[in-house]
């Protein structure tokens, strides 16, 4: 494990100051190469930014991977995988995250003891037993209908959010249709981690709208 985090302490950190959160799928990017898209969003201050590829291989994940390593180093960004572990292990990534149906967290943690974890859950029993599993992060969504993954379950809404967040010990996230006019609801919901896919992925200016949002979620 070589990125500028020195141990999964410094990793779990780094998640705990983070803001906003961009998750980047290349079928979300307008046909824009998805490197360029991360590029971008480290440049508008994106601290943690998640590579998430639902239909192309591995491979194709690994070497994207492999490109964004450097500039992660370079301006201080968490490098997140999702689902795949061998594929953040040998891109050097400084986490995987998890779906309900993916790899278990004790399997997944006998591949690296270093990465940080986290899960995607959907409601308050699934948020407490991925605590209680000892992940090192957990995601609450989708919080709006989504179209960039299916996840079977109908959207929480701010109330279920509500009602999920004061119970909630490790950092967590929350993701699913989110646009800007949701961040001030979101934030005064209790939630300080925001996960978008194509309100920024599909911005003009990635870098501008980066900013932009961090500066909304900040002053919300």
């Amino acid at each position: 494990m070589n990125s500028i985090f020195n141990n999964r302490g410094d990793r779990i950190e780094a998640f705990r100051h983070a803001d906003l959160y961009p998750v980047i799928s290349s079928e979300f990017c307008l046909g824009r190469d998805p490197y360029e898209i991360f590029v971008a969003a480290v440049r508008g201050g994106a601290k943690v930014i998640q590579l998430r590829e639902k239909n192309r291989g591995k491979k194709y994940l690994c070497e994207l991977a492999c490109r964004c390593r450097p500039v992660a180093d370079d301006y201080g960004v968490l490098l997140i995988i999702n689902d795949h572990v061998d594929v953040a292990v040998a891109a050097r990534a400084d986490g995987v995250h998890l779906g309900q149906d993916d790899l278990p967290l004790t399997a997944a943690r006998m591949l690296s003891s270093e990465l940080i974890f986290g899960n995607s859950t959907h409601d308050l029993a699934e948020a407490a037993l991925a605590e209680q599993q000892g992940y090192d992060y957990i995601n609450i969504g989708p919080i709006y209908p989504t179209g960039t993954k299916s996840v079977g379950c109908a959207a929480l809404g701010l109330e279920t959010l509500r009602q999920i967040a004061p119970h909630v010990k490790v950092p967590f996230s929350v993701m699913g249709g989110i646009k800007r006019r949701h961040l001030a609801d979101l934030v005064a919901a209790g939630a300080r981690r925001i996960a978008m896919v194509t309100e920024i992925t599909q911005a003009d200016d990635v870098e501008a709208t980066v900013r932009e949002l961090k500066g909304l979620i900040r002053h919300a």
